[in-house]
């Protein structure tokens, strides 16, 4: 099934797939902000697309124009993302908030020394759960390497996660 873009064709997809694609936008970005203007412009050149959408693989080509654009502006800012002032907030908390915070912060952090290729096909198949098929297309290489990217991000991280835990316990004692 094709779409041609009618305006409540397009309201639908948008109402679909926004939350999704800011969710994948904010997981590459670490920025909330540029996660709403990757977004954003994500629906612009979805709606100014020349191109039918196939309706069945609309996320997956949501998701492909959201990486190209956040490549895209890495390429331009030629920076890191420092990921410390968005997440963590300096108000006090309990330390049940507090313990959850610095572990997420350590996910965070460890996903963004994975190489960018393997993080971005471990968040499209654990986050937003698409098929390794789908992140085979959106990333333009075969199916068995988009599961070996993920294989290796997926021990990556529990190695960085658990020698960072390792090394909070030591410093707890």
């Amino acid at each position: 099934m094709y779409m041609n873009k009618p305006v409540i064709g397009f309201q639908n997809i948008y109402r679909s797939y926004a939350k999704d694609v800011f969710r994948f936008a904010f997981w590459l970005s670490g920025d909330s902000d540029e996660a709403k203007d990757i977004t954003s412009e994500t629906f612009i050149r979805l709606w100014t697309t020349k191109n039918d959408i196939v309706v069945e693989t609309v996320k997956a080509f949501l998701f492909k124009i959201a990486k190209n654009l956040f490549l895209q502006k890495k390429r331009n800012q030629k920076q890191n993302v420092d990921l410390d002032e968005n997440i963590i907030d300096s108000a006090p908390q309990p330390d049940t908030i507090t313990e959850v915070r610095s572990e997420l912060q350590n996910v965070l952090n460890a996903m963004q020394k994975l190489p960018e290729i393997d993080r971005i096909a471990l968040i499209m198949k654990t986050h937003d759960g698409l098929s390794y098929q789908e992140i085979s297309r959106v990333l333009g290489i075969s199916v068995s390497a988009i599961k070996v990217k993920i294989h290796r991000a997926r021990l990556k991280l529990a190695l960085l996660t658990s020698i960072k835990k390792d090394i909070q316990n030591e410093n707890h004692k």
